[in-house]
């Protein structure tokens, strides 16, 4: 990514194990709980590739290509599933924000205003602005909605973020009945099952990283 190597790695860091912790929820759970957990894995490590320093490690040009096909299938996939449940709309969400990142950073989107290469690039803004702008408002107010979930009820921080003392249920694995789906889990405001309080962090590390990374375009 363009940025700082210290951010590069950390965020590499975080999503990674972001992204190991939704693989071993697919070990458990129900069938959609499961096919959430694998999609917010996959989402996970892409961003975890695509977050690596570029003076350690120069995507080839094929990758960025890999990586449209591989989230516009899954966004394709969020869609479909989207009849069910409008939570998986933020998976949608997140699959072509990956899309319109690895267009916006490829090598020959340097002739369009883009960075060229992993980012590697110093000139200015990338992509489009109005769009990034959007993603960007987006993730803020989603992870601003997923931290007042996991604030404990009834405290002012909570209200502001959007926090409802009636979602937040105290049980034996933690936050229940309000959760906000993160990678391939919920919309805003939308439950996505599993919402232990573990699951809930790591997918507002997913959206706090997702946010960084849009911010480097």
């Amino acid at each position: 990514m363009h940025g700082g190597a210290l951010a590069g790695w950390l965020l590499m860091a975080l999503c990674a194990v972001s992204g190991a912790y939704c693989l071993l929820r697919t070990r458990t759970g129900t069938p959609q709980e499961r096919g959430t957990a694998r999609g917010e894995a996959l989402m996970g490590f892409g961003m975890a590739a695509m977050a690596v320093p570029a003076a350690v490690l120069t995507l080839p040009e094929w990758a960025w290509a890999a990586y449209g096909a591989v989230f516009g299938a899954a966004a394709l996939r969020a869609l479909w599933s989207a009849r069910r449940g409008a939570h998986h709309l933020h998976h949608l969400v997140g699959s072509l924000a990956m899309v319109y990142m690895a267009v916006t950073m490829a090598p020959g989107a340097a002739g369009a205003g883009g960075h060229a290469g992993h980012g590697a690039a110093a000139g200015g803004a990338g992509g489009i602005p109005l769009l990034t702008g959007v993603l960007l408002l987006y993730y803020a107010l989603y992870v601003l909605r997923s931290a007042g979930h996991l604030i404990p009820a009834g405290t002012g921080v909570a209200s502001f973020a959007g926090g409802s003392t009636e979602g937040v249920v105290r049980g034996g694995s933690g936050v229940v009945g309000g959760g906000v789906g993160g990678g391939a889990g919920g919309a805003v405001g939308g439950a996505a099952g599993g919402g232990t309080e573990l699951t809930m962090a790591c997918r507002l590390t997913m959206g706090i990283a997702m946010f960084a990374m849009l911010l480097t375009l």
